[in-house]
């Protein structure tokens, strides 16, 4: 555990083991899990799946869902609930799970990511990339028009979804291939873990419905107002993103700043490694998360696949 998560008190409710999957605590983050998968089980998988290929998935949004069921069943015992419970638990709301070096073939990583995402609910059309996930690479040089694929400065700490007018209950991002890459680490934050959460939560603004817009990379013309809190469950969310938000007076801009600043100062906020072949899934409404910057390097290579959803309805 990172010393500046010492404090925190290790979640433990979720802890399991069964014939398919174990629950552990997560080795870097007192609130999130690991779920560590029988390689036989994934062996398993990955066979029974071997005809599918990500056209499939994104042509057919059913055969996203068979890969979900196929991968609960191989794992079994009650896997699917398990997951389920484990993000929408407000103490926790996070966890990572991996391949276990069962395969390194990118189709394969898709497939597994999709299975995952899918037992928590839908996933979400990514304009970005025309379907309902995208893979991005990080790398020395950069042309882009916002912060995701500059390798070398501060990710601010942020939820996603907050320019399109559809939930975005949860977060999926997966680590394909990594090369020459020091630093980078995924930044967490988990709201109950801001020391300055009531502050800005009750703050008149926080109700204010923000005008969020994005740039050209992202494909999404629309104007969405936001506000930047809001209650689930009788527990302050958020929804906030430095780069899209548009203040409209200098009082706007000022909180706003101030908001950011809380948040990138804030000594609860972890930096925690990915592994390759590993995905982490957060609750996006209460769960912020950024990237640390990378060291520079020439031959710089790091690609990831996020994938967004909503909630299965019950």
């Amino acid at each position: 555990m990172d010393m500046q998560q010492s404090h925190l008190a290790r979640q433990t409710r979720h802890y399991a083991e069964h014939a398919g999957y174990r629950i552990d605590a997560h080795p870097h983050h007192a609130r999130l899990y690991h779920v560590t998968l029988k390689a036989d089980a994934l062996e398993a998988f990955f066979s029974r799946f071997a005809q599918f290929n990500s056209q499939h998935l994104e042509y057919v949004p059913y055969a996203r869902f068979t890969l979900a069921q196929g991968l609960a069943e191989l794992v079994g015992d009650g896997f699917l609930a398990a997951l389920s419970a484990i993000v929408h638990d407000r103490d926790s709301g996070g966890f990572t799970v991996g391949v276990e070096g069962v395969t390194n073939d990118p189709q394969d990583y898709v497939k597994f990511g999709t299975a995952i995402g899918h037992l928590i609910g839908p996933g979400n059309f990514d304009a970005m990339s025309g379907t309902y996930y995208a893979r991005f690479v990080v790398k020395d040089s950069d042309a882009s028009d916002s912060y995701l694929r500059q390798a070398y400065r501060l990710f601010t700490l942020h939820t996603d979804g907050t320019f399109v007018d559809e939930a975005t209950d949860w977060l999926l991002m997966m680590k394909f291939e990594e090369r020459s890459a020091a630093g980078g680490e995924s930044r967490l934050l988990h709201l109950d873990d801001w020391e300055d959460l009531e502050t800005f939560a009750e703050h008149p603004l926080a109700a204010y419905a923000f005008t969020y817009t994005s740039p050209p990379s992202k494909n999404v013309a629309q104007e969405v107002l936001r506000p930047t809190f809001f209650k689930v469950n009788d527990k302050p969310c958020i929804c906030f993103i430095d780069q899209f938000v548009s203040p409209e007076t200098i009082e706007h801009a000022d909180w706003l700043a101030r908001l950011s600043a809380s948040l990138e100062a804030s000594p609860a906020t972890a930096a925690i490694p990915l592994p390759v072949g590993d995905l982490i899934v957060l609750n996006n409404s209460f769960w912020m998360h950024g990237r640390a910057p990378f060291e520079r390097h020439p031959e710089l290579h790091r690609e990831l696949m996020r994938q967004r959803g909503r909630f299965a309805r019950a």
